[in-house]
């Protein structure tokens, strides 16, 4: 087995620094002899300039130089690079000098007149030591690749499980909105209008974002009320509208127990959403901040939408209709039913209800 397939490494490229001429040949043609790629510069500056043009994976320097010693090209060299292996090559070992490179990190010494044997044991120790570095930072670099697609992978496919969940609990909440409308688009429009009048009072993001939601389960409540109570061609009698009233219960035991907090919200609003400001809603009477707020925002866009729309016992208002039956009372619903800051959110919002409304049918 020869020299150079023990100790060369075709791969490894040494910087020599020396300002003596003879120096620099010798051990260039040295290192080159046993396998090494080298590039030999006669004073710092041009070594730090070649340093900076990068594949260069151990520099050998002397310290004793003009202008820019050897030490002090080892600190330029680490403002650049901590890592990178600078062997110092002196003809004396001063104490000063050994602990000025100690601090800056010198890989190890080579004293002149230089050992050949010695010099290629130092160099071999420090290509080794490089290419451990390298070899541990192309691990970590890896790793963090294989986690963070892992992570990317995780979080899609979280996200399309939350996306798979919101739209079948949106599609069995419009289940029960098809048995007495049209279509199930009132459910949509709710989380909408919920949005908006959210958005304009300056709540949360988080509160933004499971209103919207949660607003759409408000009526789910509803597939627990027999056909001829919910699907009657006229005004319900006391009893059958006792029973209506049980819708707002139903939805809240469907919901509960929840540990998601839109869902919580949603049984929340499923269970509030006909409370009054004023006291006179169903189904427990509160009255003013006693009422949850995701449910008084939901209440005055319910009222909106059902006075828009058509139902078995009335005929579809006009925007303007409804606005005005809100904002000043027709005997039923009367501006007092509302939390006032909701209410003067709706009225700022208005048109955008009528432009919901009218997308979204």
């Amino acid at each position: 087995m020869s020299l150079i397939s023990e100790i060369g490494n075709p791969a490894s490229t040494i910087l020599v620094v020396d300002d003596d001429p003879f120096v620099l040949e010798s051990v260039s043609a040295l290192l080159e002899a046993h396998g090494y790629s080298v590039t030999s510069c006669s004073n710092a500056n041009d070594a730090i300039n070649r340093y900076q043009k990068g594949n260069i994976d151990v520099i050998l320097t002397d310290v004793k130089m003009p202008r820019i010693s050897g030490l002090e090209l080892l600190k330029k060299i680490r403002e650049i690079n901590t890592e990178v292996p600078v062997i110092l090559m002196t003809a004396y070992a001063e104490i000063d000098m050994a602990i000025a490179s100690i601090k800056n990190s010198a890989f190890d010494f080579i004293i002149k007149p230089y050992n050949a044997e010695h010099l290629m044991s130092t160099i071999e120790k420090a290509v080794k030591y490089n290419n451990l570095i390298r070899s541990d930072k192309d691990y970590k670099y890896m790793l963090e690749n294989t986690v963070e697609q892992r992570t990317r992978e995780l979080a899609n496919a979280l996200t399309m499980i939350r996306n798979v969940s919101k739209e079948m609990i949106q599609r069995l909440t419009a289940m029960a909105e098809f048995r007495d409308t049209d279509t199930g688009a009132h459910t949509s429009r709710i989380g909408l209008y919920s949005n908006k009048i959210a958005e304009a009072l300056n709540m949360s993001m988080d509160f933004i974002d499971n209103i919207t939601f949660a607003g759409q389960m408000h009526d789910i409540g509803k597939i627990g009320i027999p056909d001829n109570i919910l699907l009657k061609p006229g005004r319900l009698t006391d009893v059958e509208f006792k029973i209506m009233k049980k819708h707002t219960l139903i939805g809240e035991k469907v919901l509960s127990g929840s540990s998601h907090e839109n869902i919580k919200m949603a049984a929340s609003i499923a269970l509030n959403h006909h409370e009054r400001w004023d006291g006179t809603g169903y189904p427990g009477g509160l009255k003013g901040t006693d009422i949850p707020f995701e449910g008084r925002i939901v209440m005055i866009c319910d009222q909106y939408d059902a006075l828009r729309c058509v139902r078995p016992y009335k005929p579809a208002l006009s925007h303007q209709e409804a606005f005005k039956t809100i904002t000043q009372g027709d005997g039923r619903t009367m501006p007092e039913h509302f939390d006032p800051s909701v209410l003067k959110g709706f009225i700022e919002l208005s048109p955008v209800f009528d432009d919901i409304f009218n997308i979204y049918k």
